[in-house]
């Protein structure tokens, strides 16, 4: 087989490492395994529920508003839907990291921890991140006791008590899987896990679809149009999230003993979509939220007022120009704690390097706030296109069986599958220089 040296790894390369290297074939097999052991703990139901009823108040989306359920069912893999013991799954994680993030951007014990205390304090900030997540998961599971509590066959106290402790315990075990894949297998753990709960509920829409069309052949024009629409937001997603605006750097001519070393030019990498997914999930968090608190007040003016927060709502174009603001405002948030111009302009300083024709210091911090806030802009008008578009042409064509699965679940498998083929293309290029020094 001929390897090029300086060339990304191509698919036949890539496979057979994974067919000859135990290490990679290892943490694949590792990887795979620790995935169907998340699936299968779906599949366990909780006992104590009438199957029916439950499954019957599922499809008609009541008790916990149709909003909050399909969101919490698309992250789970039908975990809510099923109630299995892993009906929460990374989710009480994905919360507390999220709460952790924003935390830290506003207490300065956690920053200095981040900052300044190394691999001890980013270990004490996970730890932290474990306890939220498990406080975080006590309460989404109180919540989904408390609906289930409806349909069980001895409701009561001690069958919400069992019902939180078990969905809690499910989600510190699927978290704990999580960083088993991330330590010993390929890939991020928690990001993995969302992944293959996505994919796991496309086959049901998939055979919704193909129903829908044989069942009304006037459809089948807009289930086109929908499959059209997800192809280009696809090779959409992978475009922006691969764009990057190269900043030109100049390195100084510097001299170690007698030798001088001439200038040397590189850049300063900034990602169009500095937030990734994060902006789209905030912003569907907060659109739930208020769905969540009217199912649960049962208070008419509430209902009134969240009724004009869905996309299927009397007033649609509010709900677009609301979510498109909550998109831009998280967008500018997030890049604000991925991205601090400052830091970027001190390091340049104390490494001798510069931007051709802007001054060092306050000069350099300011240019690449500028440039910074002009990706975000575009990156978030990209989001809230992402966002919007897909539930729009599901509303216009009437093809609702994807409902649900939208620009978040989109960015979700694009993102994940580009991170997972790097990591997979950083191994086994590593694995090719080890060989050649071998020889």
């Amino acid at each position: 087989m001929v390897i090029g040296r300086g060339k990304n790894p191509s698919a036949q390369e890539t496979f057979m490492q994974m067919a000859q290297a135990s290490g990679l074939r290892g943490r694949v097999l590792v990887t795979v395994g620790l995935l169907l052991l998340a699936r299968i703990g779906i599949a366990i139901p909780m006992p104590g529920i009438n199957r029916a009823a439950f499954s019957e108040a599922v499809a008609s989306s009541s008790g916990l508003g149709g909003g909050v359920l399909g969101f919490l069912d698309i992250f789970t893999g039908g975990g809510v839907s099923a109630l299995g013991i892993f009906a929460l799954g990374i989710l009480p994680f994905i919360n507390a990291s999220i709460i952790i993030q924003l935390l830290t951007a506003a207490l300065p014990s956690l920053e200095d921890l981040q900052k300044n205390e190394g691999e001890a304090g980013r270990r004490k900030i996970s730890q932290i991140t474990r306890y939220v997540a498990l406080v975080w998961g006590m309460v989404q599971g109180t919540a989904i006791a408390i609906w289930a509590n409806t349909y069980a066959y001895q409701p009561g106290t001690f069958f919400i008590a069992k019902t939180v402790i078990a969905l809690a315990a499910g989600s510190m075990f699927i978290m704990w899987l999580g960083e088993l894949i991330t330590e010993r297998g390929i890939g991020n753990g928690a990001s993995l896990l969302i992944f293959v709960n996505i994919v796991a509920t496309l086959p049901r829409s998939l055979g919704q679809t193909i129903a829908l069309a044989q069942a009304d052949q006037d459809r089948v024009g807009g289930i086109v149009i929908l499959a059209l629409v997800f192809l280009v937001t696809i090779v959409g997603i992978v475009f922006v999230q691969e764009g990057t605006r190269r900043i030109p750097i100049v390195s100084a001519r510097r001299q170690v003993g007698k030798r001088m070393y001439a200038e040397k030019s590189s850049y300063l990498p900034l990602r169009l979509n500095q937030g990734g997914v994060m902006p789209i999930i905030f912003a569907s968090t907060v659109l739930i939220l208020p769905s969540f608190l009217a199912n649960a007040l049962q208070n008419q003016a509430v209902a009134k007022f969240v009724g004009y927060l869905q996309p299927n709502g009397p007033t649609p174009w509010f709900y677009a120009l609301f979510y498109l603001t909550l998109i831009l405002f998280f967008s500018y948030f997030y890049a604000s704690l991925v991205v601090n111009p400052v830091d970027m302009a001190q390091n340049l300083k104390k490494m001798g390097s510069s931007i051709p024709g802007i001054r060092p210091g306050r000069a350099t911090s300011e240019y690449i706030g500028r440039v910074l806030n002009r990706l975000t802009l575009l990156g978030a008008i990209f989001l809230g296109l992402v966002a919007i578009v897909p539930t729009a042409v599901e509303s216009a064509t009437g093809v609702t069986t994807f409902s649900g699965f939208g620009a978040t679940s989109l960015l979700i498998l694009v993102g994940v599958a580009i991170d997972t083929s790097r990591q997979v293309q950083t191994y086994v290029i590593s694995q090719r220089y080890e060989g050649m020094v071998k020889q």
